[in-house]
């Protein structure tokens, strides 16, 4: 349906061949006329007749040139498998036209058969190296095949209260308040009876849908006033303060070519008025339509096919306020050989337009431009499935990134409906639980989370320690948990920046400021103070612990099993104490906060309840003392004077003086 306002117009056709038939040639000649006029839809049913009735071996090179000119029709009707068959007959029929070729290779690719279009586009190539569509149709279909099984995020669904039976497209919100959506249509009660000799559809009306107070969209409807008339109308775009609509309308006269022009319409008292010609340029010859008003209301962008573009039809904008020789064509990073169409200017430097001849999935699709500080445009496709094999086009967005689009996907008539779209948020979480030392839930720590993007956020954990908070991909964070009678824990991470929900895990384990705490994978050489290498990432732990609570001083406390004399184990645990006094001091930790002390065997560990869990066959209040370990099987002594072997830590005091 797109193609009422942008048809092709099509060059005169070579003379037919002189075996014609009067007949035949008298309806061949009216079908060369329609297509010359751009009435597509009753060119391809003119041509489906003479087609049919050239049976002769000697009609054959008739045959192949009238297929080709309903492969031309059908691929702007958007019947892209019609289009594919007919390029294919008319090579077949060897037509002498290399385009062919290139035509098949495009309606393939509108049908999604990439690795055939691919084929097509390098068959092309061979003998036009240097075709910038066909190379950018090449390097589509790579990347279609390239992406296959992996979309983008977004969600895209038909949106079926704003369909007919016929074409909707070309969606445009009203305003900023997203209750109004308007579009152009042409389902059976438009204004007129005539149908279009271009699609065989009733000419296109501008219709709207409203919000109800449930924020629902309601049955569409007809715009009040008299703006829509029995010609078509369509594709638009509002002022930024809604009073003044700029819209497409078609230019249609049995004397002349079907062309486009852009026109305007006021609003008073929710009506709309008749449509007044907008004049761009003295140029009567050449198409304006697709009209869009840029967020500051200064520019109006369009597409054309004037003199001064790229080739096929191109993207301009005109300043609105100063109209004269403002004129300017946005250049080649956005214009192509091929067609440049429906551009939405989201802000005042994205812009998001439609084109077959940047590399994309087939037919129209959309593409996002993002102005460079150099003045050139940036521009990617924004991928599937908002994009598909065919044509895509006419975007709009409402809040964040969502709005609405139009497509003919799915639809072997090649009619257009609108789609909306929506990219859901990420969900990236990260929770876990704060505990003490014998895993045991501390209710109400306060974790803090840092973010290098500027966030600071607090939660307070639940009564049975857990939380989470929400996060955002490729940040890098710092997190702290704290408690009242508990030591400060410190985690740094990063959040993943791929483009995929995510849920990560950390845990707190806090430390007591009233009760010894435990040093686990503390590891000293045999009957010695030496610490081993595997020690080193608990000892770097407790530095950090000790950096992260800046205001405590403690007690270092080595102990023994009830091995050895009393003496000889007191001297073995200062020693190893003081060992690991001396690295603390080593990674920066002022040695006035750090007290090495020996206990020996003198002070034999309690079970607590982690011990408990973690070795059954002891009972949780139980001190392993040496006459009770005496008790035990010979395999139990040994994991109970294992339990003895202890390095750990007390807090002393809360105070220390930070400067």
């Amino acid at each position: 349906m797109k193609n009422i306002t942008c048809n092709t117009i099509i060059p005169l056709l070579i003379l037919l061949a002189v075996s014609v038939t009067a007949c035949e040639g008298a309806k061949l000649a009216t079908a060369n006329e329609q297509m010359e006029r751009g009435e597509y839809f009753d060119a391809s049913k003119t041509y489906r007749k003479v087609y049919n009735r050239l049976t002769k071996r000697e009609d054959r090179p008739l045959r192949g040139e009238i297929a080709f000119r309903m492969g031309e029709c059908y691929s702007r009707l958007g019947m892209n498998a019609r289009a594919s068959a007919a390029y294919a007959n008319a090579l077949r029929y060897q037509y002498p036209d290399s385009t062919t070729t290139l035509r098949l290779a495009l309606s393939q690719q509108a049908e999604g058969k990439y690795q055939a279009a691919l084929k097509s586009f390098e068959d092309y190539l061979a003998i036009s190296p240097s075709d910038r569509i066909a190379r950018n149709g090449a390097a589509g279909c790579r990347m279609a095949i390239a992406a296959k099984g992996n979309p983008t995020r977004y969600v895209v669904k038909n949106n079926k209260v704003f369909n007919s039976r016929r074409a909707d497209f070309a969606p445009m919100y009203f305003d900023s308040s997203l209750d109004q959506l308007y579009f152009t249509t042409t389902n059976e009660k438009v204004t007129g009876d005539r149908r279009s000799e271009i699609t065989g559809m009733k000419k296109s009306d501008i219709w709207f849908s409203r919000k109800n107070e449930r924020g629902e969209w309601l049955r569409p409807e007809p715009l009040e006033g008299e703006l829509n008339t029995d010609m078509d109308e369509g594709i638009i775009s509002f002022s930024p303060d809604g009073s003044t609509m700029y819209l497409t309308r078609a230019r249609r006269s049995p004397s002349s070519d079907t062309g486009v022009e852009i026109y305007t319409s006021t609003r008073s008292d929710a009506k709309w008025s008749a449509a007044v010609k907008f004049d761009i340029t003295a140029d009567t010859l050449s198409d304006y339509g697709h009209p869009a008003v840029s967020p500051d209301g200064k520019w109006l962008y369009f597409t054309s096919n004037m003199p001064g573009g790229q080739g096929g039809r191109d993207l301009w904008r005109i300043n609105l306020r100063e109209r004269a020789g403002s004129l300017e064509n946005l250049g080649e990073f956005i214009n192509t050989p091929g067609d440049e169409m429906f551009p939405y200017m989201r802000t005042d430097s994205i812009l998001y337009f439609a084109s077959d001849g940047h590399p994309g999935f087939g037919g129209l699709d959309i593409f996002k431009a993002t102005l460079t500080p150099s003045g050139g445009w940036r521009v990617e496709n924004i991928g599937q499935p908002v994009n598909s094999a065919a044509d895509d086009f006419g975007i709009t967005f409402g809040n964040g990134e969502s709005g609405f689009f139009s497509s003919n996907r799915g639809d072997a008539r090649g009619y257009d409906h609108i789609y909306s779209f929506e990219l859901p948020d990420l969900r990236i979480t990260i929770s876990g639980y704060v505990i003490d030392k014998d895993e045991e839930p501390v209710s109400n720590a306060v974790i803090r989370i840092v973010g290098n993007d500027g966030s600071n956020r607090k939660e307070i954990a639940r009564n049975d320690g857990s939380f989470q908070f929400p996060l955002q991909r490729g940040v890098r964070y710092v997190m702290l948990a704290g408690a009242k009678g508990y030591l400060n824990a410190r985690q740094e991470f990063q959040a993943d920046d791929a483009e995929e929900d995510a849920e990560y895990s950390v845990d707190f384990i806090l430390a007591s400021v009233s009760k010894p705490v435990v040093i686990d994978n503390i590891f000293y050489d045999f009957d010695k103070a030496t610490l081993r290498p595997e020690s080193k990432a608990a000892l770097d732990e407790m530095a950090q612990v000790m950096r992260d609570n800046p205001n405590i001083t403690i007690e270092m406390a080595a102990h023994t099993d009830r091995k050895g004399s009393d003496d000889y184990n007191i001297r073995l645990s200062r020693r190893r104490a003081q060992s690991v006094i001396d690295y603390l001091i080593s990674a920066g930790i002022q040695p006035d906060r750090l007290q090495a002390q020996g206990y020996g065997k003198s002070r034999p560990k309690t079970i607590t309840k982690k011990l408990a869990r973690e070795f059954p066959q002891f009972t949780e209040g139980t001190q392993l003392t040496a006459d009770f370990i005496e008790t035990l099987e010979p395999a139990d002594q040994e994991i109970a004077d294992q339990i003895n072997r202890r390095t750990e830590f007390q807090v002393l005091s809360t105070d220390y003086p930070i400067y």
